[in-house]
């Protein structure tokens, strides 16, 4: 439903955006002349690969569906995977794939559609993993469940079948085991694979791993073997409030030491990164909530018109003097490494970000997997 505004809020609406736009204008063409501009002096910034170190190859292959952005991949390959092929419908997404993975064989648009792929080819692969797309089941959404279109899960078990992989790995948002989805989890995951998979299904927290940011989500690990569902054990967190004995080993790491901006007195983990990609438009912002909005307030960072590169975020600073976000930077608070670069404009590269697993909870989630399959 569109918003009733009067013609006086229309009216002061108009001239903010005018006053903004002039103001950027004006600023950006001082950066692109050389101009000085009022930057912030950063310090050191967290490196995901940290959280991440390079395993060596464990032997074992994967088959990725919904690939996105990359992070079940990237935190896979991380882990020690070699990578077998990825699905992805969306072309931009494809294109960022094969930007930092020339090598991987990458599928998508009509070649990534999981819905007409055959899946049999690639059986004898060792794990399958993906994300199916969240909306049908994420409070931000209707909710529909199996009766929304985008509802893939049927197609991730088709795989699965047609496959049979020694284990499985599905991510998506905790709305999926409201007690209002049972049935439809009941029906369309568990039934038709349990005959075949001991499966587990838990949750992660994002901020409990080292990403410098709130994200839960629910994980489904499935096992063919029995002994490989024995050997499974969840990821424990490694980040927290440092002092009980069995408690987390580091501190969790925060935004703004994280992102290498001074002490200001505040700092906790980011709220969760909105995708680009959700809204009636294409939106460069990543606030999901008024609550996450007082958060970033908090933290005197500008969370809305995310800048392509710092260089130009530094040069279009808000009016009331906060930090103003980058793709880099969001990337960051995602748990990518700089390395990883993401195409297609502002809120195709956010879209992606917000969209994927985040790298290192992919990572731990991977590494406990390879451990169960090798004994």
């Amino acid at each position: 439903m569109p918003y009733e505004l009067t013609d006086e809020q229309r009216d002061r609406y108009r001239e903010t955006s005018i006053r903004s736009q002039l103001r950027k204008r004006e600023l950006l063409r001082r950066h692109i002349e050389g101009g000085d501009t009022d930057t912030v002096e950063l310090g050191q910034r967290f490196d995901p690969n940290d959280l991440m170190p390079q395993l060596e190859s464990n032997g074992l292959t994967c088959l990725s569906l919904f690939s996105g952005g990359g992070g079940l991949d990237l935190g896979f390959e991380r882990a020690g995977f070699e990578h077998g092929s990825a699905f992805e419908i969306l072309d931009i997404c494809g294109k960022t794939l094969q930007a930092n993975r020339p090598e991987w064989d990458v599928r998508y648009g009509a070649a990534g559609d999981v819905c007409i792929a055959p899946f049999t080819p690639f059986r004898g692969v060792d794990i399958v993993h993906g994300g199916p797309p969240c909306q049908p089941f994420s409070t931000a959404g209707k909710q529909a469940g199996a009766n929304d279109a985008r509802n893939m899960w049927p197609d991730f078990v088709r795989c699965i079948q047609q496959t049979r992989p020694r284990a499985f790995i599905a991510e998506n948002v905790p709305g999926i085991l409201d007690r209002k989805f049972a049935t439809v989890v009941n029906k369309n995951i568990l039934a038709p694979l349990s005959e075949n998979y001991i499966i587990f299904k838990f949750k992660l927290a994002a901020h409990d791993f080292g990403v410098p940011q709130a994200r839960r989500r629910v994980f489904f690990v499935g096992f063919r073997a029995a002994r490989d569902a024995a050997r499974w054990v969840a990821p424990l967190p490694t980040h927290g409030d440092v002092g009980d004995l069995l408690g987390p080993i580091f501190s969790r790491n925060t935004t703004r030491r994280s992102l290498g901006l001074p002490d200001q007195g505040f700092d906790v983990v980011a709220p969760t990164l909105r995708s680009g990609f959700t809204g009636p438009r294409n939106t460069t912002g990543v606030v999901n909530s008024k609550a996450s909005l007082k958060i970033w307030n908090e933290l005197h960072i500008w969370p809305n018109g995310v800048q392509p590169t710092r260089a130009l975020a530094a040069a279009y600073k808000p009016e009331n003097g906060d930090f103003r976000l980058s793709v880099d930077d969001c990337a960051l608070l995602q748990g990518f490494p700089s390395d990883w670069r993401f195409c297609g404009a502002v809120y195709q590269a956010l879209g992606q970000i917000g969209n994927s697993v985040c790298p290192p909870v992919a990572y731990v989630v991977a590494r406990q997997v390879a451990r169960a399959l090798r004994g």
